[in-house]
């Protein structure tokens, strides 16, 4: 169902109006749940708590904290306010952190109890100082419903809403800040895409702290009046019984997600019947590449069509996505999604099809303009208003899209360009490998040499000399790796995604 509101205030009050008493979010943890109308509720004591605390009309709040009701409330109820939301990566190095903090202008700061520690070990750091409140991301009342209920403020659609910043694992993260009208065009592309309405209800475990928590799992749900499951975090152990028991009508995954559920069916873990998934219409993958291996694999385990998808946070999440048909391919992050696409050469002139380049986007969920950062907006867009993505790829003749890795991560061995992801996914069709991630490293006769981390299967076992077998076979000599690590854990973002340049500075920093 569209709807035609110009602002979240506007969503969030029509929901209230037409179906007050529906349940928007369940916390699973607590079995705590929050209405459409308590949440517009608690938005309006909110706005005259932010009007009493002086936070200015169009201030900056910020969240420290894990997903619970509190944290989904605070999240809605500031960008109907009219304030800027800018939830914070619990996942962040301290120095980081700090930078953050004094870059976002942040004037109002929620936090909860477990990230005191951290926080105040940044804010020492800090050069600004400003409001910080604790709060149980659980607690059934925020400490905003002693004030009484204000009047949620008129927002224009070009209003700032949500600050979010990149991962910076290769030096200072961007402040990427996103309209209302972003917002609101990237969850009605989403709810069309996947035909979503007032009857659906999503299981995510994603942080709000990322933008697929953010826009998918939180906002597009909002907008399209259905509901959300969200428990603090992934447990393979508790995954399809929250799916049961809350009759969720699509799950919304990652690809660690998808291994660790794939692991577990296989490691004799309970597999749900057929019949008791029959509601789940599909699940949805993101946030990285799916390999093709766990795709199929997890689609014969379980029955659920999983429609994989590729986001960004600029592009306030989803750009391309696969169809609900037998068109869909396998390896793809699909078609054009709220968005136009191409693909250009390093001079910014546009490739035929089949023919690998950097992707570019342009569409009404695109930023308009990094945080503070006019060199780095003057360097991502063209003179048309196309953001330069820095991802490598191309389309196909029927306008699919496949991703072959970042600029950034691209490994050139002897003048010669090898994507991280075509060697991952060779040795991930190895029967111990759970996990891997390719990387380059120096090296003083072809520039760069491939190395390959890899976690093991639980109770699996292989040797570097029957993994290196394995990879030649497979890979040929030249892209075999030069060197393969085994690793309990491989460092990720927010959303799952490995960071292969950060794993690249752990390791040498360890030889």
């Amino acid at each position: 169902m569209t709807i035609a509101c110009h602002s979240l205030g506007e969503v969030l009050l029509h929901w209230e109006k037409i179906q007050g008493s529906k349940t928007f979010l369940f916390a699973p943890e607590t079995k705590v749940t929050l209405s459409y109308a308590q949440l517009a509720k608690e938005a309006r004591c909110f706005s005259t708590w932010l009007d009493q605390s002086r936070i200015s009309e169009h201030g900056h709040v910020g969240l420290f904290m894990q997903n619970g009701r509190q944290t989904s409330t605070i999240f809605i109820a500031a960008m109907s306010c009219g304030r800027v939301i800018t939830p914070l990566n619990l996942l962040a190095p301290i120095d980081q952190l700090a930078w953050v903090l004094d870059h976002s202008d942040i004037e109002l700061l929620f936090y909860s109890p477990d990230k005191k520690t951290s926080l105040f070990a940044a804010l020492e750091k800090t050069k600004r100082q400003f409001v910080v409140v604790e709060l149980d991301p659980d607690a059934p009342v925020g400490p905003f419903m002693d004030c009484q209920e204000g009047v949620l403020p008129n927002v224009r659609s070009s209003q700032p809403a949500l600050l979010m910043y990149t991962s910076g694992t290769t030096g200072t993260p961007k402040g990427v800040l996103l309209t209302h009208a972003n917002l609101l065009h990237a969850a009605r592309s989403m709810a069309a895409w996947h035909s979503l309405t007032q009857a659906d209800t999503v299981l995510s475990s994603l942080p709000i702290y990322h933008i697929n928590g953010q826009v998918i799992s939180t906002i597009t749900p909002f907008v399209s009046g259905g509901a959300v499951v969200a428990p603090h975090s992934f447990s393979a152990s508790n995954w399809w019984n929250l799916a049961i028991e809350y009759r969720c009508t699509w799950i919304n995954m990652v690809p660690t997600i998808i291994a660790y559920l794939i692991n577990a069916a296989k490691s004799g873990g309970k597999i749900p019947s057929r019949e008791d998934l029959q509601h789940i219409r599909f699940g949805r993958s993101a946030s990285a590449p799916l390999p093709p291996e766990h795709h199929h694999e997890f689609e014969n385990l379980f029955g659920i069509t999983v429609i994989e998808g590729m986001g960004m946070t600029e592009s306030a999440s989803m750009v391309f996505c696969n169809p609900h048909d037998e068109s869909r391919r396998y390896g793809s992050p699909g078609l054009p999604c709220g968005v136009e696409a191409k693909v250009i050469d390093p001079s910014g002139m546009m490739l035929e099809n089949n023919t690998v380049g950097e992707i570019c986007l342009r569409g009404g969920n695109v930023l308009d303009a990094y945080y503070k950062a006019e060199a780095e907006t003057a360097k991502a867009f063209d003179s048309e208003g196309w953001l330069k993505t820095g991802d490598l790829g191309l389309r196909d003749e029927q306008g699919f899209y496949f991703i072959t890795g970042r600029l950034k991560e691209l490994i050139i061995k002897g003048g010669e360009n090898i994507a991280p992801r075509e060697i991952d996914e060779v040795i991930l069709k190895h029967p111990a490998v759970l996990d891997v991630a390719a990387v380059g490293i120096p090296d003083k006769n072809y520039g760069q040499e491939i190395m390959a981390c890899i976690i093991l299967k639980p109770d699996m076992n292989c040797s570097e000399e029957e993994m290196r077998t394995f990879c030649l076979q497979e890979l040929g000599k030249f892209r075999t790796p030069k060197t393969i690590l085994f690793m309990d854990e491989l460092p990720r973002g927010p959303s799952g995604k490995v960071q292969r340049l950060k794993l690249l500075d752990l390791v040498l920093q360890n030889t």
